[in-house]
């Protein structure tokens, strides 16, 4: 039998097993020294060759603010549009305005085998919300916080090299577990949003992206509230239900 991990071990499994993604922040200001250090500590990440095939757009105050309001302007027209019938996706098809323009398609069907873990999860978020199943107004706002950075103080937009392929999308995810880790250890809490990456029109203008650069996801920071939603946990499968087993 295994013995519980000590020293320095403990402080890593109490890091890596207590981090939770927040959806509900306080608006108290990240300290921009305390932002450079958890920055820091994930630019020690490993990568392909070290190339480091990432860059980061971090938005706040004022640009943050405007990226909020023209993203929810998007998903409104968006929900209005799914509402309305064939003759509001012919005006939207149209006028293009509030068309997805991301970089990458995030609203697709999952695999068959992926599904039963994604529905519990839903089910296990919107049942502690109080959110029926067929209240969809109530979901519909729900999902729209995504895009109120769940009101955090501070969004980052992770952006990935065309070039190296799925490579580079794996080396921006262990970066982004540094920066969630290093977060989460300096008393600040994380959501990864995939949903950020639906419009990369309002982040392109507000930052110089190199045109190899695609926008992979979004991650909202700050010191988490004390709403229910935060005290969320999926919880997780067995480790030993990732292995594969050996063929005989």
């Amino acid at each position: 039998m295994l013995s519980a991990p000590t020293g320095e071990s403990a402080v890593f499994a109490d890091l890596v097993r207590t981090r939770r993604s927040a959806r509900d922040f306080l608006p108290d200001a990240i300290a921009p020294e305390l932002l450079d250090a958890i920055l820091a500590d994930a630019n020690a990440s490993p990568s392909w060759s070290n190339t480091q095939p990432y860059r980061l757009a971090i938005a706040s105050g004022n640009i943050k603010d405007k990226l909020k309001a023209e993203l929810c302007e998007r998903y409104d027209i968006a929900m209005k549009v799914q509402r309305g019938g064939w003759m509001a996706k012919l005006k939207l098809l149209v006028s293009r305005h509030g068309l997805p323009d991301g970089d990458f398609k995030v609203n697709f069907e999952y695999p068959k085998a992926l599904q039963p873990a994604r529905r519990a999860t839903g089910h296990g978020l919107y049942k502690l919300l109080g959110i029926a199943r067929d209240d969809h107004a109530a979901r519909a706002m729900q999902m729209r916080k995504n895009f109120e950075f769940f009101n955090a103080p501070t969004v980052l937009f992770i952006f990935v090299h065309a070039g190296l392929h799925e490579f580079s999308v794996l080396d921006a995810g262990i970066y982004l577990q540094s920066l969630m880790l290093s977060a989460h250890a300096n008393g600040l809490a994380t959501c990864a949003q995939g949903a950020l990456a639906t419009w990369g029109g309002p982040v392109r203008a507000a930052f110089e992206v190199p045109a190899d650069y695609k926008l992979i996801c979004g991650v909202s920071m700050g010191y988490a509230s004390s709403d229910t939603v935060n005290q969320f946990n999926p919880g997780r499968a067995p480790a030993a239900a990732q292995l594969l087993p050996v063929k005989r």
